[in-house]
């Protein structure tokens, strides 16, 4: 899909859920957007087999466990059959297994399954955008991973620098408090904190919380 058609049409998106009402309320919410088209809703790997095979469209919205199967086998049949399309988990598996396994096959963003109407659409958009959308659990998988292989920590001098006021909202972040908790926290206006985390976000070169975390716990500036 172009950039002009993705400027133009909303986006067309297959949904893999078994549970049904989770799915109920994941497809209301790309239904209830402008900027998106639901072209399939599937509850089984069979049915997003027949989806993937069947027709073109932009993003693959998956679960990974099944009935019949684990949703990295979509994400993998979309490389194959729809190079142009993107895929995307959103599950309750947090294991590193399972984050890896799906990000190896393809997968360019993984949520959980508690992400709200706001972080859903967000998330798509900042896919589609060429960003890597993923929750603060996940990073945290994958940092550990890069722990492990010794490609964390940026020499010092590569280090963005943040001030100590950009560090603690940094490390309230990273915990996942809201701005409000993090005004009282830190003795500051809620107005001023959106001001410091675009500064942030700016010296990370991240466009959200969980890529902001990543970032910077890649760079070394904090340890999860």
């Amino acid at each position: 899909m172009t950039d002009a058609r993705r400027a133009t049409e909303p986006l067309r998106i297959v949904l893999v859920e078994d549970d049904e009402p989770i799915r109920r309320r994941l497809a209301a919410i790309i239904t209830g957007w402008p900027g998106a088209t639901l072209v399939a809703d599937c509850a089984t790997l069979a049915e997003a087999v027949a989806a993937i095979e069947a027709q073109s469209f932009d993003l693959l919205v998956t679960d990974l466990k099944l009935p019949d199967g684990n949703g990295i086998e979509a994400i993998r049949l979309v490389g194959k059959l729809r190079p142009q399309a993107e895929s995307m988990v959103i599950s309750v598996l947090t294991d590193e297994r399972s984050v890896l396994d799906a990000i190896e096959a393809g997968a360019a963003g993984y949520l959980l399954k508690d992400a709200d109407s706001l972080d859903l659409i967000d998330a798509i958009t900042d896919l589609m955008a060429g960003r890597s959308p993923i929750s603060s659990r996940i990073a945290r998988v994958l940092v550990r991973r890069l722990s492990e292989r010794g490609e964390m920590a940026a020499p010092v001098e590569d280090r963005p620098s943040l001030t100590p006021r950009e560090m603690d909202i940094l490390w309230g972040v990273a915990k996942g408090f809201t701005y409000g908790e993090l005004a009282e926290r830190l003795g500051m206006s809620r107005q001023t904190v959106p001001v410091h985390i675009r500064n942030i976000y700016r010296k990370l070169q991240a466009s959200n919380r969980s890529e902001a975390v990543f970032e910077a716990a890649r760079l070394g500036l904090i340890r999860l």
